[in-house]
This record gives structure tokens, sequence and C-alpha cells, in this order.
């Protein structure tokens, strides 16, 4: 037993430092999420393992990665908070078990779960600062008896998953926004170069920018960079 217990901890270990290694790439969402589910199903030796997250403007829950290469699950459809086992685990954030996923009536997918041959399943939500962002989903082949130990170990890995995914999402809603503002700063300084050059009304610059950029399929912060660019050479 106490062999067992040591072998359980050195996996939530290894899992939680893969996991975390992450925070600190250069690694994309969606690569990010492709690691969660791998290093965890290799630690829970999980037939499937996967991620549902919450899509705020929708409020429906989508699967966002799984391990497994089948696209009866991977086109599994989303659910509203509260419905089936994942929608139910957002609405209380807590984890939820189901010995036989094939016979639970909440379970939306039994169809699925037959054909794929998922039987027992763990479900813990993915919170940060109290807010559920998802739910990390494990299954077993056979029937399983879940232990406290592996709740405990799947719910510290949702949780260091789901900071990783904050902080991943917030940096780069932070990339985007910056791109924004400084592309307004180059549409502006454009609009002010043909304003003094052509004699144009700021309006008259803009449509111009807008017009060249429509009709060359350009960007219009493509289309500003050139006529800062040029206005330089000219200097």
């Amino acid at each position: 037993m106490g062999n067992k217990k040591k072998k359980d901890k050195d996996y939530d270990i290894k899992a939680i430092y893969e996991i975390s290694k992450a925070i600190t790439s250069d690694m994309y969402i969606e690569d990010i999420l492709k690691l969660i589910v791998n290093v965890t199903a290799e630690v829970t030796g999980s037939k499937i393992c996967s991620i549902m997250l919450v899509d705020e403007k929708d409020k429906l829950i989508k699967i966002r990665a799984t391990q497994t290469m089948s696209d009866e699950y991977l086109k599994k459809p989303p659910l509203k908070i509260g419905e089936g086992i994942a929608g139910k685990v957002v609405q209380t954030g807590k984890p939820v078990i189901i010995p036989d996923v094939r016979e639970e009536i909440e379970y939306k997918y039994r169809d699925i779960a037959v054909k794929e041959g998922l039987v027992s399943m763990l479900a813990v939500p993915m919170a940060v600062k109290g807010k559920v962002i998802g739910v990390l989903n494990i299954y077993t082949d056979r029937p399983h008896h879940f232990t406290e130990r592996e709740i405990e170990v799947l719910t510290s890995i949702a949780s260091q998953s789901a900071i990783i995914i904050e902080n991943t999402e917030l940096m780069v809603k932070t990339k985007v926004l910056e791109e924004e503002i400084e592309t307004r700063k180059k549409i502006e300084k454009a609009k002010g170069i043909l304003m003094k050059e052509e004699n144009l009304t700021e309006e008259e610059a803009y449509n111009k920018l807008r017009k060249f950029s429509m009709d060359n399929r350009k960007s219009m912060k493509e289309v500003a960079e050139a006529v800062i660019i040029a206005n330089e050479i000219k200097k």
C-alpha cells in the first residue's frame, strides 16, 4: 500500500511538473491544452482524457482538447451550463464520478460511450479564483472505483491547468490589444501625413486609406505603414 501511495504521489508531481512548464513556454493555447490531456491521460492511465471549456459568449461548454483520435468523441456537441455531467460540474464546482456512463441517464453521449468502449468517468472542475472555466474529464475502459487520492490528483492537475489557461488567454488578449493600439497609432500617423501632403480633411484621409486597403486587399495597418515609410524616404 505504501508503494502504491508513493507511486500515485510521483505521478502527481510528474503531471504538475510537466504542465507547469507550459507557463513559461511560448506555446499556443491549443498546444497547451493538448499537452495537458496527453500528460493527464499518461499519468492516470485513462482511455480518454478531455478538456471542456466554458464559452462565456455563447454560455456553452465545448470540447477543446482530447488525446483520442476518435472523430465520434471529438464531434460531440456542446453542452449548456447545468446540462449533462460536464454542465453539472461547471454549475456546482464539484467533482462528479460516474461508475458507468453507458447506463447514466444524465450522460448525454451514451451511444458514443458504447462505441468507444468508455465505462467509468471522473470529471473535475477547472477553477481560477473561485470561477469555473471548464472541466477536466477522464474515462476508463472497464469498471473502476475512483479513490480519494485519484480525485485529489486530478483536481490538482485541473487547478494548475486552469491557471495556465487563464494566464495564456490573458496574455493573448493583452497582445491583441497592444497590436490594436499600435495599428491605430500608425493609421493616425498616416492620416496626418496625407492631410498635410494632399490638403485632405481627416475623413478624406481615412477614406483614402480604407479605399486603398480594400482595392488592394491589404490591411489598414499595412497601408498605413507604407504611407509612413514613403514619407520617411522623402525626407
